[in-house]
C-alpha cells in the first residue's frame, strides 16, 4: 500500500533493529560488586545533558538541515552508546566483564537485551512437537490485539503474566506452546483506513469499490501487523511463530464459515428484523463493546459528526398529546423529540389513578396522520417525569419490548445516513438532530409544548466515530444465545472451568444469567463475509405474487440459505425451491469480530481440521486477561469490569463447547487495570498513557512531546499535555529495559484481580535489582577463578565442608523456590516475585555474599572451594528462579557460568526449573544462622544509632544457653557481616558466658528474647542527650508494650481471632518488655556514667 496511507498512529509502532558493532571479546574478568555505580550514572547523565545542551547550540536555522538529521532525537538520559555485532539468529556474543567497559561495568538493559530473542526463535527453542501423546501439555493462546494501534502498557503486562506462566511450565519439562496471533479488528480497522482515504483522497470505499478498497485493507494489514509482531517480540515473550495466526487466515476463514454454517442449518444463527445499535456516521451495526457511554449531568452541548453547530443534550422535552374526540390532552416527557414521528402508543402504569381513565382511547399525532392506543403497561414508572411514555418501537429497547407485548406498529422514521424519511412526514430528509429542533418549534406552533428541564443521562456514542448511537430497527443475522449458555454456565459451577479470581466468576454468572440474543451481523467489507445467500425468487414464480414483482423482502428468513460456497448454497436454494427460478446474492454483511475470536482457541489450532495441533494442546490450559472498555478488545485502560469475560471468554466457552465438544481453555485468569500513579484511569486526554517502549528503550523529552503531534489530540490538549510532560518528565524518561519492566508489572498482580496504579519509580526499583543481580554475578565470576568446576551435583561432594552461612542461604534457595512454585501454580504472582527478590537480593546478596568474602579468602582450602560451590548453586538456582520473569537478563548472566560436567543444556530457556531438594532443607541451620543475622543487624543499628563510625567494642549476651553455643562458634562470620562499613580490623565482639557480669559503660539493646547486644561508648557518646533519649524510648515502649497488653485480654474468650495473630501479638509483647527491661539497664548504665 502507499505509503500516504499510513496510520500515524501505528507507524511509531516499528522497532530500531540492532546495529553491528565491533571488537567484542568473549571472556571475563575478576571483579567485585560495584558500590559506585549511581554516581557513574549521574556523571553519564550530566555528560549526556552538557552534549544535549552543545547539541541544541549548534542547531541549524529552520530549513537548513537534511531531512536525515531533522529527524534525529537527543538521547535520553544514562544512556550508554551500544551496537550488537552478534548476526542475526546467531548465539550471541558475550563482551567481557570489565570496569573499564562502561558497557560491562553496570546492568545496560540495551546491550543485555539484544540479540537472545532472534537466536532463541531461531534454536526452536519455543516450537514444542505436537507428538506430546505421553504428556500433558501446556498451552496459551494470546489474546490477539488489533491490527489497528500500538501495543499499550496493557499488553505489556499480559504478555509478561502469560509468558512467565509459559517460562516457568517449559522448565519444568512440560510440552508448552505459547500461539501468536493478531485480529483483523473489522471495525477498527476499516474506520482508520476510511479515514486515511477520505483525509488523503478524498474518496469513500465505495469510490473505490469492494474489490479495491479489501485489497487496500490487505496492504495496510500486512505493513503493521509486522510491526505489532516486532513489539510482541520486545516483550520477551517465548511465542511459537511458526504457529502465528490471524483471524482472516486461510483455515481461520474456514472456521467462521464452518461454524455460521452448521449453526444456521441448526436454527441457532437466525435472520431477524430487531433493534440494533446504529452508526449513522459509520453506517454500521455495532455491538455495546464499541460503545462509549457519555454521562451528563444536565443540558450539554456536544459536537456531533456532520453538524457544524453543536448539539443539545440532558434535557427533557416535556409536551402534550390531545386525546382523540375529547378536549382532554395528556402531558409526556422526552429526551429525544425527534422521535414523538415514530410513536404509536402512549402508555402508562395500570395503578396510576391520574390516567386510569384514559386506558383504551386514542391520542392524535400532531404532525401524522396517526392514532396512538393508550396502553397500560407496569414498566411505566409513575414517578418519572409525568407518568406517561410515549412509546417508540422502532427507535428505542425497552419500547422494543412494550411493542412485541401489545403488537403495536413499528414504524422507522430514520435512513441509514441520520436523515429522517418519508415515515417522517414534513420532515422528511431532515438530519435526525435538526429535525429535533424543528420539531419542538412545530409543537410551540401549535400550542402543544410545555417546558425543558435539565435531565442526567447516559448518551451513547460510536467509539470510532464519536457520532450518537441511534437503535434502528434492521434485519441482521443473529445468534439464540439460552441453549449455548446453559452448558457453559455448567461447565463452570462443575470447575472444568476455572475463572480467577472469584469476583470474576460472579461477574460471568451474572452475564450469562441474562443472556440475550447475539446480533453477528455488520455492515463493513473487512472483515469475513457472511457466508449466506438470499434467494431473490424471480417474479410469477411464487403463488399470489404479482407478477411484476420478485420477491425481495430480506428480512423473511426463509429465503436465505447458509453455506460453504456458492455450489452449496445452489444446491441448499434449489432444494429449498425446487422447479422455481430464482437469484443467488451473497449477503455483503461482514460479521462481528467477536464472532470469530470466538473461534480464537482452536481455530489456531487447525480446527474445523483434525490436526495434531487439536489433538496435543486442545484444550488450552488459561486464558489470561484484563478488564476492558465498551471500546475496544483484549487489555484495555479504562475499566468498566470484568465485560471481557461475557463479550470473549463466555462466547469462546459457548462456540468451543458446541463446536468441539470441550472446553476450550482449562483456566481463565483475570488481571486488574493499569491506572497511572496517582490511581487515575490512564487516557490520551489526561496525558498519562505511556508507550512501554519508551519506557524500555528510554525517551528525551523533545521526542515525547513530539509523538503528541501524530496522536488524535486536539491542538489545545497538545499544549496541556506538553506542559504537563515537562512537569513529570523534565529530563525524558532513562530507559529501563524490558526485564525491568516485566518485573515490576507482575510484581504488582496480587491474584486478586485488583487494579495497578503504576509508577515508573517501581520500574526504576527494578531496574536496580537487575544491577544488584549483575553485579553478584560480576563478583562470583570473579572469585570462582578460571579453574573453578562446579560439581555435578550441588547435594553430595561438598557437604561436609559447609559453614553454616552455606548451609543457610542453601536452605533458603529451597525455601524461596518452594514458595515461588506453590506461589506461580496458584496465581499469585506477587507472592512469587516478591520471594525470588528478597532470595536473591536479601538473602543471597547482602547476606550470603558478604559472609563468603571472608570464608573463600581466610577459610581453608576446602572451606574456600565448598563457599564458592555453595556460591555457585545459590547463584545458578536464583538466575533460573528468576528467568520466568527477567527472561533476558537470566539468559545473559547464565551464559557466563561455567556448567556442570554433566549438563550441555543451550540455554536457561530450556534448562530445568528448580524444586524441593530435601538436603539443602535444613530448619536447624535457619534457625541458628538468621539469630547471626540478627545479632549483626542489631550490631549495626546500635553503632549507627550512636555514631560509632571507627573502631567499635561490642559484647553480646546470649539469654539462652543454644543462643551462646550459637554465637560463640561463629564470631569470625558475625564480625564479617556486623562490620561491614567500620574499621573492622579493630574492632571486637565478645560473646559472654552466664556467669560473665555485664561490662560497665555500654548501652545495650535487646534482640527478641534471644540474647542482648552491649556497645562501649565510654567517651563516645554525650551521656546526657543520651539519658534523655533513652527515658523516652523507655516511655515509648512502655505505652506500646501496654496497647500489645490490652489488644491481648480484649481478644480473650474471642474466637473469631485467629491462632496465629494471638501468637504473634504474645510474641511483641515479649520483645516489648525484653526490649523495655535493656533500655532500663542502659539507663542505669548511662546514668552511672554520667556521675563518674
Amino acid at each position: 500500500m502507499s505509503s500516504t496511507l499510513a496510520s500515524p498512529e501505528v507507524d511509531k509502532l516499528g522497532i530500531q533493529e540492532p546495529q553491528t558493532s565491533s571488537n567484542p571479546v568473549e571472556a571475563t574478568t575478576e571483579t567485585s560488586i560495584q558500590t559506585k555505580n549511581e554516581k557513574d550514572t549521574e556523571k553519564t547523565r550530566k555528560k549526556a545533558e552538557k552534549a544535549k545542551k552543545f547539541a541544541a547550540k549548534q542547531k541549524p536555522a529552520p530549513g537548513a538541515a537534511s531531512a536525515k538529521s531533522a529527524t534525529k532525537k537527543s538521547l535520553p538520559p544514562a544512556v550508554l552508546e551500544f551496537t550488537e555485532q552478534t548476526p542475526p539468529g546467531k548465539k550471541k556474543i558475550l563482551w567481557p566483564f570489565s570496569d573499564d567497559n562502561e558497557i560491562t561495568k553496570a546492568y545496560n538493559p540495551k546491550a543485555i537485551e539484544s540479540a537472545w530473542g532472534a537466536w532463541w526463535e531461531a534454536q526452536g527453542f519455543f516450537t514444542p512437537s505436537n507428538d506430546t501423546s505421553s504428556k500433558s501439555s501446556f498451552t496459551i493462546v494470546i489474546p490477539p490485539p488489533n491490527i489497528t494501534g500500538k501495543l499499550h502498557i496493557g499488553h505489556t503486562l499480559a504478555t509478561a503474566l502469560q509468558d512467565c506462566l509459559i517460562r516457568w511450565n517449559r522448565m519444568h519439562g512440560i510440552p508448552t506452546l505459547y500461539l501468536p496471533g493478531c485480529d483483523h479488528a473489522s471495525l477498527s480497522a476499516q474506520a482508520v483506513v476510511e479515514q486515511q482515504i477520505w483525509r488523503l483522497r478524498k474518496q469513500t470505499r465505495h469510490d473505490l469499490g469492494r474489490e479495491k478498497f479489501i485489497k487496500v485493507m490487505w496492504d495496510w494489514k500486512d505493513e503493521y501487523h509486522g510491526k505489532i509482531n516486532n513489539a510482541l517480540r520486545r516483550t520477551g515473550g517465548s511465542f511459537d511463530w511458526t504457529r502465528e495466526a490471524f483471524t482472516m487466515d486461510g483455515n481461520l476463514s474456514a472456521a467462521v464459515n464452518e461454524t455460521f454454517v452448521r449453526l444456521h442449518d441448526e436454527g441457532i444463527i437466525y435472520r431477524a428484523n430487531r433493534l440494533v445499535n446504529w452508526c449513522p456516521a459509520l453506517s454500521t451495526t455495532l455491538s455495546n463493546l464499541e460503545l462509549d457511554n457519555k454521562e451528563l449531568d444536565g443540558r450539554t452541548l456536544l459536537q456531533v459528526p456532520g453538524y457544524q453547530r453543536k448539539v443539545e443534550f440532558g434535557v427533557i422535552t416535556t409536551f402534550q398529546y390531545e386525546i382523540d374526540a375529547t378536549t382532554e390532552r395528556i402531558e409526556i416527557a422526552t429526551t429525544r423529540p425527534e422521535t414523538i414521528l415514530g410513536d404509536t402508543a402512549v402508555a402508562v402504569n395500570p395503578e396510576d389513578g391520574r390516567y386510569k381513565h384514559l386506558i383504551g382511547k386514542k391520542a392524535r399525532h400532531p404532525f401524522v396522520e396517526r392514532l396512538l392506543p393508550i396502553i397500560a403497561d407496569p414498566y411505566v414508572s409513575m414517578d418519572f417525569g409525568t407518568g406517561c411514555l410515549k412509546v417508540t418501537p422502532a427507535h428505542d429497547p425497552n419500547d422494543f419490548k412494550i411493542g412485541q407485548e401489545h403488537n403495536l406498529e413499528f414504524i422507522n422514521i430514520m435512513n441509514d445516513d441520520g436523515t429522517l424519511n418519508h415515515n417522517a412526514g414534513q420532515f422528511e430528509g431532515m438530519k435526525r438532530f435538526d429535525a429535533r429542533y424543528k420539531v419542538i418549534n412545530a409543537l410551540k406552533e401549535k400550542g402543544l409544548y410545555v417546558k425543558w428541564d435539565h435531565n442526567a443521562m447516559t448518551l451513547p456514542l460510536c467509539n470510532k466515530s464519536k457520532d450518537v448511537i441511534e437503535p434502528i430497527m434492521k434485519p441482521q443475522w443473529w445468534m439464540r444465545m439460552e441453549s449455548l449458555a446453559k452448558p457453559a454456565v455448567q461447565a463452570v459451577r462443575e470447575s472444568r472451568i476455572r475463572i480467577r479470581p472469584a469476583s470474576a466468576e460472579k461477574s460471568f454468572y451474572s452475564w450469562m444469567d441474562s443472556i440475550h440474543d447475539w446480533c453477528i451481523s455488520r455492515q463493513l467489507w473487512w472483515g469475513h463475509q457472511a457466508p449466506a445467500y438470499f434467494i431473490e425468487l424471480m417474479k410469477g414464480e411464487k403463488k399470489g405474487e404479482p407478477e411484476n414483482e420478485d420477491i425481495r423482502d430480506e428480512s423473511d428468513a426463509n429465503l436465505w440459505v447458509a453455506a460453504r460456497s456458492e455450489d452449496e448454497a445452489w444446491k441448499k436454494a434449489e432444494a429449498k425451491f425446487p422447479k422455481l427460478k430464482f437469484r443467488l446474492k451473497r449477503d455483503p454483511d461482514a460479521l462481528d469480530t467477536w464472532f470469530s475470536a470466538a473461534l480464537w482457541p482452536f481455530s489456531t489450532l487447525g480446527w474445523p481440521k483434525e490436526t495434531r495441533d487439536m489433538q496435543c494442546f486442545y484444550p488450552t490450559s488459561v486464558l489470561e486477561t484484563g478488564k476492558v472498555t465498551l471500546a475496544a478488545r483484549s487489555v484495555l485502560l479504562i475499566d468498566v469490569g470484568w465485560d471481557i469475560l461475557f463479550f470473549w471468554c463466555a462466547r469462546m466457552i459457548m462456540l468451543g463447547l458446541k463446536m468441539t465438544g470441550t472446553v476450550p481453555f482449562k483456566e481463565v485468569y483475570c488481571h486488574g487495570l493499569i491506572r497511572d500513579a496517582e490511581g487515575r484511569k490512564m487516557s490520551k486526554s489526561l496525558g498519562n498513557v505511556m508507550d512501554p517502549l519508551d519506557i524500555v528503550e528510554g525517551i528525551s523529552l523533545e521526542a515525547l512531546n513530539d509523538k503528541l503531534k501524530d496522536s488524535n489530540l486536539a491542538e489545545t490538549e497538545i499544549g496541556r499535555v506538553t506542559r504537563l510532560n515537562l512537569q513529570t518528565y523534565p529530563q525524558g524518561i532513562k530507559p529501563m529495559g524490558m526485564d525491568p519492566l516485566r518485573f515490576a508489572l507482575i510484581n504488582y498482580t496480587t491474584g486478586s484481580g485488583e487494579d495497578v496504579n503504576f509508577d515508573l519509580e517501581a520500574v526504576e526499583a527494578s531496574r536496580k535489582f537487575c544491577n544488584k543481580i549483575y553485579q553478584a554475578t560480576k563478583f562470583a565470576l570473579s572469585k570462582f577463578g578460571s579453574n573453578f568446576v562446579p560439581e555435578s551435583s550441588p547435594n553430595i561432594a561438598m557437604q561436609p565442608f559447609r559453614s553454616l552461612a552455606e548451609r543457610w542461604i542453601l536452605h533458603k534457595l529451597d525455601g524461596a523456590i518452594g514458595e515461588v512454585n506453590t506461589a506461580l501454580e496458584s496465581r499469585d504472582f506477587s507472592t512469587a516475585t516478591q520471594a525470588a527478590r528478597r532470595y536473591f537480593w536479601d538473602e543471597l546478596c547482602d547476606i550470603y555474599i558478604e559472609n563468603s568474602k571472608s570464608l573463600i579468602s581466610d577459610g581453608t582450602d576446602k572451606q574456600a572451594e565448598s563457599a564458592k560451590q555453595t556460591l555457585y548453586t545459590s547463584l545458578e538456582g536464583g538466575l533460573l528462579t528468576l528467568h520466568p520473569f527477567m527472561p533476558f537478563l537470566t539468559e545473559e548472566l547464565w551464559q557466563r557460568l561455567p556448567r556442570r560436567s554433566h549438563d550441555a543444556t543451550p540455554s536457561i530457556t530450556i534448562a530445568a526449573y528448580p524444586t524441593h531438594a530435601p538436603s539443602f532443607h535444613d530448619p536447624a541451620a535457619a534457625q541458628a544462622y538468621d539469630l547471626l543475622n540478627a545479632a549483626s543487624k542489631g550490631i549495626r543499628s546500635l553503632t549507627g544509632e550512636y555514631g560509632i563510625k571507627g573502631t567499635a567494642r561490642i559484647f553480646i549476651k546470649p539469654l539462652t544457653e543454644s543462643a551462646y553455643d550459637i554465637l560463640s562458634s561463629e564470631v569470625p562470620s558475625l564480625h564479617t557481616l556486623a562490620f561491614r562499613t567500620l574499621a573492622s580490623a579493630d574492632s571486637t565482639i565478645e560473646v559472654l558466658t552466664s556467669s560473665q557480669p555485664l561490662p560497665t559503660q555500654c548501652i545495650s539493646m535487646s534482640v527478641g528474647t534471644a540474647l542482648t547486644i552491649l556497645l562501649h561508648v565510654a567517651g563516645k557518646i554525650d551521656v546526657n542527650a543520651e539519658i534523655t533519649k533513652t527515658k523516652k524510648k523507655i516511655m515509648e515502649a512502655k505505652e506500646l508494650g501496654k496497647k500489645t497488653k490490652r489488644r491481648i485480654d480484649d481478644w480473650e474468650g474471642n474466637d473469631n481471632i485467629a491462632p496465629e495473630a494471638r501468637r504473634e501479638e504474645i510474641r511483641r509483647l515479649n520483645d516489648k518488655e525484653a526490649e523495655t527491661k535493656t533500655l532500663e539497664d542502659t539507663l542505669a548504665q548511662l546514668e552511672t556514667m554520667g556521675l563518674s
